[in-house]
């Protein structure tokens, strides 16, 4: 049975320091699944060109400012995926893909797989969002990738479903969704059901609330690329739902079951 394909809305880095239902969901999904490697496609690695980490022993990146000094303490020490970044470089051979030595995980892929793999001993690899791409050639390149969930590979999109800092609720006390928060993701939803990639590619068309929901492609971008990656019979279910500060989506959405950990 392949493996799953996973987006999870990863919201605030404190996260990885919480207990809350968000963090419980990803720490359930994670224990349930005993996949080979991940593949992690992070909001948090876009710019133009496409890249993907080739060291042994990827660095934690604290990609972010103004948080506790405890958060800028912690290591996510997962080894590498070199192999894996080879096998990438295979699927998309059409298409340029530098193997990077630099980058690391990024908050959106480490604060993620602490809850999902606590030991850390899965080895990770990271793609970059090339920029200059269109969301339909996003959803080309990530279909290329299919063969993966075949051989074993946890694909993991982090990203949110909405996400508008601007109008964030910093009080704590944003107990709803933004009206226009939940328009936009209750009009996207049976969309995701429907896995149609094409409509989803085209999120921006409606008008205002997309535009809120969506003021830069990054966050969206990784949703479709779990999607895309969906087969036939594969069902599509969700893990984890809410918005925290009332603007940020923290929906995950699995798609397949996938082979589940018995022991």
């Amino acid at each position: 049975m392949a493996a799953p394909a996973l987006f999870v809305g990863h919201g605030s880095p404190m996260n990885v320091l919480r207990d809350n239902a968000w963090t419980r969901a990803w720490s359930e999904v994670g224990s349930a699944i005993s996949p080979r490697a991940v593949l992690c496609v992070s909001a948090h690695w876009y710019g133009p060109g496409i890249r993907i980490t080739a060291m042994a022993e990827p660095r934690t990146i604290h990609d972010f400012g103004g948080f506790p000094e405890e958060l800028y303490r912690i290591r996510y020490p997962a080894p590498g995926a070199p192999e894996l970044a080879g096998r990438v470089r295979e699927l998309l051979a059409r298409t340029p893909v530098e193997a990077d030595d630099e980058w690391g995980l990024d908050h959106g892929a480490w604060s993620v797989l602490w809850h999902m793999f606590p030991q850390a001993n899965v080895p990770v690899a990271q793609l970059s969002l090339d920029s200059r791409l269109t969301p339909a050639q996003h959803c080309e390149l990530a279909r290329r990738l299919a063969p993966l969930r075949a051989e074993g590979v946890l694909v993991l999109g982090s990203g949110n479903l909405v996400h508008n800092l601007r109008e964030y609720d910093w009080s704590g006390r944003a107990g709803r969704p933004a009206e226009w928060a939940a328009r936009f993701e209750a009009r996207i939803l049976p969309l995701i059901e429907a896995v149609d990639v094409a409509t989803l590619g085209d999120y921006a068309s409606p008008g205002a609330d997309a535009r809120r929901a969506v003021p830069t492609p990054e966050h969206f971008l990784p949703l479709l690329y779990v999607l895309a990656l969906a087969g036939t019979g594969d069902r599509v279910s969700f893990p984890a739902c809410g918005f925290d500060g009332g603007t940020i989506s923290m929906l995950s959405v699995r798609v397949g079951q996938g082979p589940v950990r018995t022991g």
